[in-house]
């Protein structure tokens, strides 16, 4: 089923500021009904009172968070390649008559946004619904503030500063600015090391998933601390959001953009392999 999901101007300002991560948090139950290859549209307040279409997250798979997570139950994960977010500051991108008036949905109250609060923000569509929004869609221009970095070149910043050669030196200065002012601002480069070796300390450097022990054989420390939202797409630095993973899984995870499910402690990839967690001593699975 698709979705129409209301984006806090608020909400949407913070996440753009830094770029956006290509997927959703959501208490509502009617995340659940998102299928693979359906899409949830999103729409959010301008900064002159407009609405604009401001989204389309093609879902690859919807998940659950780990328990009590701040942002919602439920994850969307869009498909990096297909997934769209569009310049709500577009002349042409007014939503708003669209919402109310050619789509299924039920919006009544005088601010539009106030039809679309607690689990109503987000709401189930028609096939015709998303053929209009498709429709309206098809020539909005796009956001540049949509951006994803390489997650492991992200954290090989965070951990090794300056000695760390990646891509993100590579970007124009204006961007590659506001990714470092987003990894420093908001994550504890003590705290982050420390974590990585809270992970090593319970599971004895070994690996979570395959339980594989670089140091029994070879007496060096290989596997690294995994964020399981990435912190390049806002994901916290704490251990409930970390794996410890073998160079391999660690590789495959990042490559597949492998997604997690806290319902299961499984790690999915778009080729239909489930890895599970076998070492566990930290991740609370959800409910």
């Amino acid at each position: 089923m698709h979705l129409l999901y209301h984006w806090r101007s608020d909400n949407y300002r913070r996440d753009r500021r830094f770029g956006f991560g290509f997927h959703l948090n959501q208490n509502s139950p009617a995340m659940k009904e998102a299928g693979p290859g359906e899409s949830v549209w999103a729409f959010t307040r301008r900064r002159d009172g407009l609405y604009a279409l401001a989204a389309e997250l093609v879902v690859r798979a919807v998940t659950l968070n780990s328990p009590n997570y701040r942002y919602g139950r439920f994850r969307v994960w869009g498909d990096l390649g297909r997934s769209r977010y569009f310049d709500v500051d577009a002349p042409r991108n007014n939503a708003e008559p669209l919402i109310r008036r050619a789509l299924s949905v039920r919006a009544e109250a005088d601010v539009l946004g106030r039809s679309f609060q607690g689990h109503a923000a987000v709401r189930p569509l028609t096939a015709e619904d998303h053929r209009v929004l498709s429709a309206f869609a098809r020539d909005l221009p796009h956001t540049r503030a949509a951006g994803i970095f390489a997650e492991d070149e992200f954290e090989a910043r965070l951990l090794f500063g300056e000695r760390a050669r990646t891509r993100l030196i590579e970007e124009s200065g204006e961007r590659r600015d506001v990714r470092m002012q987003y990894l420093y601002e908001t994550v504890d480069v003590t705290r982050a090391r420390r974590n990585v070796e809270t992970l090593h300390e319970l599971y004895d450097g070994r690996c979570q998933i395959c339980e594989f022990d670089p140091y029994a054989r070879y007496a060096v420390r290989l596997c690294n601390g995994h964020h399981i939202e990435w912190l390049s797409r806002g994901g916290d630095d704490v251990l409930d959001n970390m794996a410890l993973l073998c160079p391999n899984h660690h590789a495959a995870v990042h490559k597949d953009d492998a997604v997690f499910d806290y319902a299961t402690l499984t790690f999915a990839f778009s080729n239909g392999r489930r890895e599970g967690i076998r070492l566990n001593r930290h991740l609370e699975r959800a409910a």
